[in-house]
């Protein structure tokens, strides 16, 4: 079961410029400061600012679909003709992702969360 929209990252060149605006923007502190990624939690949204992002093929901020199951959120999604961007994978505490393409070539991404 699909929940609603959890996560949206952002790639970024410049780190600590992305985090004046995204500070500003979002007029809260980040939960997590690392040279390699930044959160912010604005009421149950987080918004995440990814430096390598555009090295991983990121052209625009991904939106990542809260999900129970995502390996059967994954495959059903794969079957009803996305491609496969990146696989389920654990990135840190149990916290599992996954990013797909449409037809149209926009990412999809879920996230699961313990």
């Amino acid at each position: 079961m699909t929940t609603g929209i959890r996560t949206v990252i952002y790639p970024v060149q410049d780190l600590e410029a992305a985090k004046a605006v995204f500070g500003a923007t979002l007029g809260v502190e980040p939960v997590m400061d690392q040279p390699y990624y930044v959160q912010y939690v604005v009421d149950g949204l987080e918004v995440g600012l990814d430096p390598n992002g555009h090295k991983k093929g990121m052209t625009g901020p991904v939106s990542y679909w809260q999900v129970d199951d995502i390996q059967a959120s994954f495959e059903r999604l794969l079957a009803a003709g996305a491609t496969e961007q990146d696989a389920v994978k654990d990135v840190g505490n149990g916290r599992l992702i996954a990013t797909a393409k449409d037809a149209a070539g926009n990412t999809i991404g879920l996230i699961q969360v313990p």
